[in-house]
Formats: C-alpha cells, structure tokens, sequence
C-alpha cells in the first residue's frame, strides 16, 4: 500500500496537483482494492474485465468503504464550504501541512477584544447608552469658542472617568482572558512522531494539528477533540471529567478503539494503515458519527483477523492475482471520543486529533448570551429621555421670551449646556456603585452562604419578580435516590421490608434459611410465607435483584483512601446499585467487557458484557445483553420508564395501576423486564446490529430498529422498582412564602404528571383543598379549545398539563393559552424539553410585560435560565452547569426567600430612591439657573462655574446621597414575615412617572425658592449671591437626604458631618467665589438659614401630614 500510495501521489504531482484532498483518499482506496506488482506499476486507465469484476463484487459486499470517501471527494471538488466532513489518513502522502492547513488552529481565543479593535468596540458599547452619548456632544460643543461655558474639566472629567473605569475594568477583563488563552495554548503535550527520537515530542497545544497522535497523562486536559486509540487499561477504558464542558460532576465512560487497543505498545499505532471518517463538527457533545478504516501493512505486529468485514485476498480464477486486503470499518461514536476541555480522570490514553480550534465541540458550546438589562436602568434611560426633552424646552423658552433677538440658535446650544446638569452623568456612576454595594451584601450574607453573583447589573431585577419557573428534580428536590419499594405483582416491599429481601436473596443463593441477616443491625420484619412458597419467591426475588445488579452503566471506582464509591451518569442507578448491595449482592468490579459479583454467601459471579443500550431522553430506557460466564446463558435485561416498558414487557394487569400508586407516592419508577436468547438468536442481532452500527445515513435509527425488532419483544416483567428524591430543606415554607409575596410558581419538570403532581402537592405548591386540573395527551384543536374554556371558567385551580399538550397548545393557541395560565395561581409541566422550558419562559415575559425568574440546577435548566429576565442556577448533583450559566448561583432552593423578599426588595427600592435624588440634585441647580437668566436679560450665563459646579456633583453631596443604599424602610425581620410587603414592589410604585413628577416639584419649588430669596436678599456685589444661594443649595440637599432616610446607619450621619464639613473649610480656599469676611459674619448666617427654611420647611410639613392620613404599608408595622 505504501507504494501504491507514492504512486499516485507522484501521479498527481504529475498533474500539478500538489494538495492532497478527500478525492485523492479515494483514488488510493481504489488502487490498494485492485493491487499491484512489486515494482509499483499500474494499471491502466481501464483495468482488466475480471478485476473490474471483482472490484464491482468488493464495493457492492462493502459499499460502506467507498461511500465516505465518495461523498468526500463530491464535497472537494464542489468546493463547499457547507460539508466539513473529513477522511483524515493516519500517514497522509505528500506534504503533510497542507493536508492539514485546511482545518482551523488548535488556538483557545476567548478575548473579546485586539489592538485594533479595542478602543472602537468599548466606545462603541458605551456611547450606544443615551446618557453617556448626550455627555460626549455636550463635551465636544465645548471645543467650539461661541459655546464654551466655564471650564472645559467640568464637562470633559466626569465623562472621561466614567470611560477611564469602564475601559480599564474591560482592558483588565480581557488582559486576564488573554493571560488564560496564553497559557491554555503554550500548555505542552507529548506528541507521537515517526521520524523523531524518542517518538514522543513535547509540542505546544496551539501547534497541535488534525492527525497528530497525543500522548495523555491521568489529570491532564485534553487539548483538542481526540479519537481514543489506546488507553494504559487492558479492556481499553478511561474515565473522563466532563464538568468544564456540561457542567456534571460525574466521570463518563470512554471507550479506545479495540482494533488501536490490541497493539503492544503505543508506538505500533505509528505503523498502522488507517483513516477516520468523521462527520461536520456540531454542538452536540452526545451526538458522533464516524468510521475507523483499517488495512494492516505486512509489517503490523499482528495479522488482520478474517471477519465479514475483509474481502478475498486472492482473485477466483486467478489464485497469484494479489489483493490487498479490503480496509476493516469499526463504527465511531461519542463513547470514543475525547471532547476538548475534559480532563483523563484515570491511566493515560492516546488519542487521535480529528477536531481543533474553533471546531471543537467546547468551542462550539461556549455561547454569549445577550446581556440582561434591568427594567430599573430601562425605566430612567426614558426619564433621560424626557429630561432631554425638557432641557431643550426650557433653553428655546428663554430664547423666545427674548425674541430669538441676535444669533439666536448659538444661545440654545448655549442655553442646552447650561442646563446640561438636568441629566447628570454621575447618575450612571452612583447607580453602578450601588450595584457593587447590593451584590457584595447579597454574596456576605452568612445566612446564604456562598451565594455569588454573576451579573452585578441585575440586583434591582430581584425586587421586581412575579413569575418563578422552577425546576423539580434537584430543585425543589435533593436529587438524592434512595429505593424505597419493590414490586413484583403478587407482593411488594416496602422500605422497612428490605431486611426480608437480603433474606430471602440469601435463601436463593445457597445459604442456610437460619443465618443470621447479613444487614447487620436489622430487625427481620416482612409477610411470613410458607417454605415452598419462600422458595418460589426467592427465586423470583434472585431474578429481580440480579436484573439490578446488572443492567446499569455504574462503575465502582477505588479512592486513594481505599473506599470505593459509585459513578455513574444518573443518581437513580447508584441508588439501585446501593440498595442491591445491601440487599446482599454488591457489585465489585466493571470494565467494558465484564461485570463482577460479590453473592450473599461471598462468591464471585461473572458476566461477560455482549452489548450495552444507553439511556436517552428519547428512548426512556437503557438494556444490556450479558452472558453468564458460569452457565454460559445470554439474558438481555432492560428497564426504562413505565410509558414505554409497557409495550415491550408481556401483558400484565397490575403494572400502570401499581405504576401510579407509585406515582402518587412520589416515587421515581422503573420497570425492569428480562428475556433469554439463544446462541443462534444472539449472532443473529449481532451482525444485523453492527450492520446498522457502520452506516452512515440514519445510523442511530437503524441500530434503534434492529434492537426493537430482535430484542424488545416479549420481556418478562420482572418488577417495579420505586426510588424516592428527597425535598430540598425548607421548600414548602418558602413556596408558601413566594405565593404570599404574590409571585406565581410555574413547575417545570420532564417527570411524568403523577410524580409531578404529588411533588406539587408535598412542596404545598398547591394551597390545600385547592382543585388540580390534569391536561394530558391532547390531540386535536377540539380538545385544547374545551380544555381552555373550563380553565377560563376556573382560573383559582392548578394546571397540570404534559409536555405534548403544551406544545399543541403553543402551536394552536398560543395567545389564549398564554393569556389564561398567566392567570392561574400555579402551573405544573411535566415532560418538557430544555427548548419548551425556555420557550415558555420567553412567552411568559412577551406577554405579560413582567419579571419572570427562571431557577434550577441542570444542564437541561441552562436554555431556560438565560432566556430569564434573572436566571438562578443552584449548585447540586448534576453539576455546576446552571449555576456558571446562572445571573445568581445559590446553594439551596430556600435561599431564594432571602435573595427575593430582602435583598430584592432593598436593592430595588435604594436604587430607586437614589436614582430620583441624583436627577432632583441636577434638577434644582438647573431651574435656578434658569431663573437667573431670566431675571438677567436671558442672557446665556453661567450661575455657578469651574469648581463649585465640580464641587456640587461630587465632594459636596456625593457621599450623602450615596449613602441612601444604606437606607431600609423595614427590618430583615419583618420583611420575611409579612411577605405581603413584596407585592407592593412589582407594581413598580418606588419609581414611576408619577414619582418623577413630584420630583420634579419639588425641583421646581426648591430652585425657584432658593434662587428668588437671594436675589431678595441681594446684596451690592454679584459675589455675594453665588456664596449665599449655593451654601443655602448645599444645607437644602443635606437636609433632603436627611428627609429620605427611612432607618439611620451610622454610615449616613457621618457622610453628613463630613461633608458639611468639608464645604466650610473649602470656602477658604475658593476666594474668587467667597467673600471670607462676609461668609464668617451673622448676616450671612441668617440670610442662608431663612433660603434654607423656606426651600426645605414646607416639604417637612407636607412629608409630616401624610405619614399621618396616608401612612405607607411599612409604616404601620414599625
């Protein structure tokens, strides 16, 4: 084959083809079918009639062969970019780099961000706001002579700090991501070389390519997408930890390709004739489709065994004709396959890169999700909006109560400017510090202990929530399995009969009816039965638990410390494989071939593994086919949920009725079935199935048929098993609590209703007495329109609708569903899908206009959780995927209280109160602007300048009015007991047109009052109003912030004096705006007392009246 091989590459040089494609894959292909002499000569363009005989017998027996690289060679020379399927030989002729140049570089980039495209994407992201856009014109007018007013830092600085922290925080953000991508790539990892010595040769992972065979250490991550070859185990498996790229803690299984894993050593793989065919790179980290294509040279270490898959070696009429062997395909799957970003958890493994860079399935999973905006910042972007509207208006009034007289339109701009104070810029800065404040509060709290907030925008959204979609398992439960029942038909034990099961499992395996239990410390309880009848049900009973024992994909795996734990993919199958140990038949060892046994009377039972059938979402269930090494019987054992497992078992009359007992029980069930077969049986499914296995087109379909047509027929139920998940602490008080606080509970859950419904029930998510209307299997429009008029008639009843009904419903009648479950106190989904979760979140949120929170803890949570207005993920059994996907990550469902009716409801209501405060602080400077215009003629100047306007909106109020994220207008206490209070918050009272209005009243009056006063208290020099009006502005905000506060904190009074202060002592030092010796004198003490009592005195009162007439609902329970 190798001279085949430089045959035809020369050929194609020949040809000034210098690329080697998938079509030259082919051309080999079709050269190693036909053979050659010794010294590499050709056949002609038209090979001799019985060979092109034969070759026509060889592609039709092995059609799978040619077919890939048939498909790849129309993909190459149609040149799509579409098809980025690949053959990627294991020793490519020719030039090798340009084989493999055709695929991305195997280079982690995750900056957002380079040198070129830095300063434009970050300006871009902040002048996209409206406020900071207004500031960058109003910096910029200050540029041109005819509008420059007062200093240009004034209007230049709190701009450009803004910028500074914003681009720093991100230049930091990335310089950090860039340090991570430096050392992801510069990571080394030994690579198999032919040509070098040793063959293993450090190479950086940026320099990795497709078709290079890396060589990986136990805890090392894997640096690309990488086909198993061999593995450090014998029976050719390794465990990865796939928690970085799904987010499950749990180790999966991975399986070494068995014809790479029979070698001696890892450098044999250098000599072997190979290629892979792979299919385009997806997102799917479940889904693989591939073929491994071998043909051994005559110096492999062993001879190709002859199977089905290997053609005659020799021509029928001519027996000195030679053949080379037709390539042997083995089928490639997820289970051999390394994902980049998984980590080897055990021995070390070769792997063969077929994926890289941008291609990998990590990579491909890594989404940006769009970024959440809450509805408070949304609420004053149109206050801006309106603020700028009222800027303009004022500035055109003044300018037309002078008659538009002179150049008219450059007193606008100027007049615009002037009041440029009305939106003030700090607003921005002192709502994204009070975010800080609110998250660290959130994350110190030792009450929800490692709590973390991911999206710091998002605090206020907290206090704003009226829909909550919850996840079921893991959620509201602990996703801690223990069995709890077993049913066979005729008895059934429960969990405090399990004693009388070890016993009779024990009677079955051979040990005397009087030894003693083998649970140690357990009291025999159970239904006294008759020996013979003991006898049969002990046999029975053998079955059922062996079945167990058997049928799962749980591997025992030995800790450092010598314990022995259980991984598996699924919390329910530990729980089984625990029970049956200690029922008495534990499982000791596993491997991809074999499973080993420990009996109650202490001897080893082994079984081979013939073939395992996985558990998927869609089939429901998972079967394995095992031969008994001692009796050399073939069982194939299955279980999987009772809506498909009724089909496949016998007919029964106790299997759905006991199914819902169960049900009602809150019990997981499995139903387990077994069926014997035949030698004859079994090699019957085993070549239809690898048939089915290697094909390329609907592969999972055809190996799915094969099963259901040979296998799935007939089981014997064996029996029932009932596993229970525990509440999570605390849920049914704080369920209780969420109603109360008017937020409506949605369950999401892909559990079947009867389970969905008694967990509902048990987390009182359903009031007691409260009416449950199941909705299940719908099949027409008929059915869904009958089903929403009795809803409409009912709306205080809890819906419990399956995952097809809702998609019916969704699909027909969308808008009137939609409208009448928003109304319902409670819904309950069962069977959904992660899209369905996420859809019905993002329709929630479209039609009802409110805050809709998404919480749970699974990857199948991750869709829902972002398409959430605030998505919380808690950190339990199925990983940390939700939790890093998640705007808040939480332990426990029952912290959601705290975090909602707490620090929710404080950060919504600070954050509306100061955001109202800083627009009242620019305001009322500006109306006393105005009306100094007015009274001078109209002229465009400026009142206050330079540094008492850089002053007022930071060293001489920021710290008082910053100081209101500490306010509280009730205890922690009381909020968590009267969670009626919450309600108040989602009517978004704290912050509306109605509160900005009174602002602005207040603005009106108080610069109005302020600025008239001192020009009634004029004095003979101009120096002396600016001193008089802004001390008296300066004591008004003071006193403002001393109104607003609620519940002092030590913090507060000391922002006060401080300030206060601070502005004595500057007068000092700002001769050119005060006049010492008038400042220190009594005239000026009492003129600023009287502005002060005038502007502030009557908003006292007003605020005294109504506490008393109209009390808020927190005032009546201080």
């Amino acid at each position: 084959m190798n001279t085949s091989s430089s045959s035809a590459t020369s050929r194609r040089k020949g040809k000034g083809r210098q690329r080697y494609t998938d079509e030259d894959v082919q051309h080999e292909e079709e050269a190693s079918l036909l053979g050659k002499s010794e010294e590499g000569e050709r056949w002609p363009e038209q090979p001799p009639e019985p060979v092109r005989a034969l070759l026509s017998i060889t592609i039709t027996a092995h059609d799978l062969q040619v077919k890939p690289s048939r498909s790849s060679s129309v993909a190459s020379r149609r040149s799509t970019s579409r098809d980025r399927s690949r053959t990627i030989p294991f020793r490519p002729p020719g030039n090798t780099d340009k084989l493999r140049s055709k695929f991305p570089a195997n280079v982690a980039r995750n900056q957002k961000y380079n040198v070129f495209t830095f300063l434009p994407l970050v300006l871009y992201e902040q002048f996209k706001f409206f406020f900071n856009l207004y500031f960058l014109l109003v910096a910029l007018s200050q540029f041109i002579p005819a509008l420059k007013i007062g200093f240009l830092v004034t209007y230049i600085a709190p701009l450009a700090f803004v910028l500074a922290v914003t681009m720093g925080k991100e230049a930091y953000d990335d310089y950090k991501r860039h340090l991570r991508d430096v050392e992801a790539n510069s990571a080394r990892y030994m690579v198999l070389t032919p040509s070098a010595s040793p063959s293993l040769q450090p190479v950086p992972s940026s320099k990795l390519k497709v078709g290079d065979l890396v060589h990986l250490e136990k805890n090392q991550r894997v640096p690309a997408d990488l086909v198993l070859l061999r593995t450090s185990d014998e029976s050719g498996t390794c465990f990865i930890r796939t928690d970085q790229l799904d987010g499950e803690t749990d180790w999966k299984l991975r399986v070494a390709v068995p014809s790479c894993q029979k070698f001696s050593s890892d450098e044999d793989l250098l000599s072997l004739e190979a290629e892979i065919y792979a299919d385009p790179p997806i997102k799917d980290i479940h889904t693989f489709v591939g073929t491994f294509t071998t043909s051994y040279p005559q110096s492999a270490p062993f001879p190709p065994s002859p199977s089905a898959s290997t053609a005659l070696t020799v021509h029928p009429s001519n027996p000195h004709l030679p053949l080379d062997p037709v390539p042997k395909v083995e089928p490639l799957t997820s289970d051999n396959l390394l994902w980049s970003n998984t980590v080897l958890a055990s021995g070390s493994a070769v792997g063969f890169v077929l994926y890289t860079g941008s291609e990998t399935r990590a990579v491909m999973n890594t989404s940006h999700p769009e970024t959440k905006v809450g509805l408070l910042d949304v609420e004053i972007n149109r206050l801006a909006k309106i603020l700028c509207a009222v800027t303009f208006a004022l500035s055109v009034l003044l300018v037309a109560l002078n008659g538009f007289r002179g150049a008219w339109y450059t007193y606008i701009f100027r007049f615009l400017i002037l009041f440029s104070s009305i939106i003030p810029i700090s607003l921005r800065v002192n709502l994204d510090m009070g975010k800080t404040v609110y998250a660290n509060q959130i994350m110190s709290d030792h009450e929800i202990p490692n709590t973390i907030v991911r999206t710091s925008t998002l605090p206020e959204e907290l206090g704003r929530i009226e829909y909550l979609l919850s996840d079921k398992t893991g959620t509201l439960t602990q996703n801690e399995m223990e069995l709890k029942k077993l049913h066979m038909g005729t008895i059934s034990y429960g969990f405090d009969a399990m004693d009388e099961v070890a016993h009779q499992l024990a009677i079955a395996f051979g040990l005397d009816v009087n030894a003693p239990h083998l649970r140690q410390g357990s009291v025999a309880t159970g239904v006294q039965l008759a020996t013979r009848g003991k006898r049969d049900m002990s046999a029975r009973l053998k079955d059922v638990v062996l079945s167990l024992a058997l049928c799962h994909n749980v591997t025992p795996v030995t800790n450092d410390d010598g314990s022995v734990t259980y991984q598996a993919s699924s919390p329910d199958e530990v729980a089984i494989v625990q029970w049956t140990s200690s029922v008495g038949l534990t499982l000791t060892a596993r491997s991809r071939t074999s499973i080993t046994l420990q009996s109650p009377s202490g001897s080893l039972l082994n079984f081979t593994i013939l073939d395992i059938f996985p558990f998927t979402s869609e089939s429901k269930r998972m079967g394995i086919v095992v031969r008994d090494d001692q009796t050399h019987e073939i069982l194939f054992l299955q279980k999987g949920a009772d809506v498909v497992m009724a089909r496949i078992v016998m007919r029964n009359d106790w299997l759905d009725e006991e199914c819902a007992n169960m049900a009602r029980d809150g019990l997981r069930t499995l139903v387990v079935g077994r069926k014997k077969l035949s030698e004859d049986t079994y090699q019957n499914f085993k070549s239809r199935y690898h048939e089915a296995s290697i094909s390329l087109e609907g592969r999972n379909e055809a190996m799915s048929r094969v099963v259901s047509e040979v296998l799935e027929q007939g089981l014997e139920l064996l029996g029932l098993t009932g596993v229970e998940d525990k509440l999570q602490d605390d849920v049914k008080a704080t369920l209780e609590l969420l109603r109360n606080a008017g937020i409506k509970i949605w369950m999401l859950t892909g559990d079947k209703i009867e389970t969905a419904t008694c967990i509902a029930i048990s987390t009182k998510l359903v009031a007691r007495n409260q009416y449950i209307h199941q909705v299940a299997k719908l099949k027409t429009a008929d059915q869904v329109r009958d089903q929403l008029e009795f809803l409409q008639s009912k709306l205080d009843c809890c819906l419990v609708i399956d995952g097809e009904s809702l998609q019916l419903c969704l699909d027909l009648f969308k808008l009137e569903f939609i409208e009448i479950a928003t109304k319902l106190s409670a819904v309950v989904a069962c069977r959904c899908s992660p899209t369905q979760k996420a859809d019905v979140a993002r329709l929630i949120r479209t039609h009802t206009k409110k805050r809709v929170c998404c919480i749970g803890d699974g990857g199948n949570d991750v869709s829902m959780i972002q398409a959430a207005d605030v998505g919380v993920g808690i950190v339990g059994k199925e990983g940390k995927q939700a939790s890093l996907a998640a705007d808040f990550s939480v332990t426990q469902f029952s912290h959601l209280t705290k975090l909602l009716l707490w620090h929710g409801r404080n950060s919504y209501k600070r954050s509306a109160k100061l955001a109202q405060f800083v627009i009242h602080r620019g305001l009322i400077i500006s109306v006393m602007q105005a009306v100094f215009s007015a009274i001078f003629y109209f002229a465009p100047l400026p009142l206050y300048q330079g540094w008492l306007m850089v002053g007022y909106a930071t060293v001489y109020t920021m710290l008082p009015v910053f100081s209101l994220v500490l306010d509280r207008d009730v205890n922690e206490d009381l909020a968590l007991l009267y969670p009626e209070l919450y309600k108040e918050l989602t009517k978004g009272r704290s912050l509306s047109y109605k509160t900005f209005f009174q602002w602005f009243m207040i603005s009106m009056y108080q610069g109005g009052a302020i600025m008239i006063m001192s020009l009634l208290l004029f004095e003979n020099e101009f120096l002396n109003i600016v001193s008089i009006s802004f001390t008296a502005l300066i004591l008004n905000e003071l006193i403002m912030v001393a109104l607003q506060i609620t519940i002092w904190h030590p913090y507060m009074v000391i922002a006060e004096i401080v300030t206060l202060l601070f502005y004595a002592v500057s007068m000092a030092f700002l001769p050119e705006y005060f006049d010492l010796s008038f400042v220190i004198s009594q005239r000026f003490a009492w003129k600023v007392a009287v502005i002060v009592a005038v502007s502030s005195l009557p908003l006292y009162i007003f605020k005294l009246i109504k506490s008393r007439i109209s009390p808020a609902a927190t005032s009546k329970l201080l």
